[in-house]
């Protein structure tokens, strides 16, 4: 069975692939299956009929709102990075987490370089299929090499002046208490 990374809360992990990604001009083999976009606007309730889970794959070019109805019952969005330096996959994950609040995965295939991946989680990708030969521990590593962020994403962390702020709360608190006693 394939395999790819998947992040957790402890870090990244191989995980087992039960989906196979099928091109458009092949046959679709029994089980769960990944389609392009063009393929499943054109098959996916009758896949979905089957009884079927179904992915999709969404290309650089292709527009994510053309999906907005269908997410709700989409396991996985598989998107495609052309190459490491085409950012249109970024703003897609970007569109899928923060504008539909699509809760399934978020897969990140193609030129994937775990050199992005802070970059990637923070837009919303939460799992890989690294074409680098990277390993999960590696992409543990990279996920969490800056401790501060300094702006909102749609992997929610706060950013470096909220940690400020609630830092200084803490301390003024502190300070209010040892006066008081």
């Amino acid at each position: 069975m394939p395999k790819y990374i998947r992040l957790a809360a402890e870090g990244a992990a191989w995980a087992d692939d039960r989906f196979t990604a099928v091109p458009d001009e092949e046959s679709l083999p029994p089980g769960d299956v990944i389609v392009s976009l063009k393929r499943f606007l054109a098959e996916g309730d009758a896949l979905q009929a089957e009884g079927r889970e179904v992915g999709v794959r969404i290309a650089a070019s292709e527009e994510i709102e053309d999906l907005a109805y269908d997410l709700p019952r989409l396991p996985v969005v598989t998107v495609v990075c052309p190459k490491f330096s085409d950012g249109r996959a970024y703003t897609t994950a970007s569109l899928l987490r923060e504008r539909y609040g699509y809760k399934g995965e978020v897969r990140a295939v193609g030129d994937v370089l775990r050199e992005q991946a802070g970059f990637m989680v923070r837009c919303g990708f939460d799992a890989f299929e690294p074409a680098d030969g990277s390993t999960p521990e590696q992409w543990t590593q990279a996920t969490r090499r800056f401790r501060h962020v300094y702006q909102r994403a749609a992997d929610h962390r706060p950013p470096a002046f909220e940690e400020r702020q609630a830092q200084d709360k803490a301390a003024e608190a502190a300070e209010v208490k040892s006066h008081a006693v």
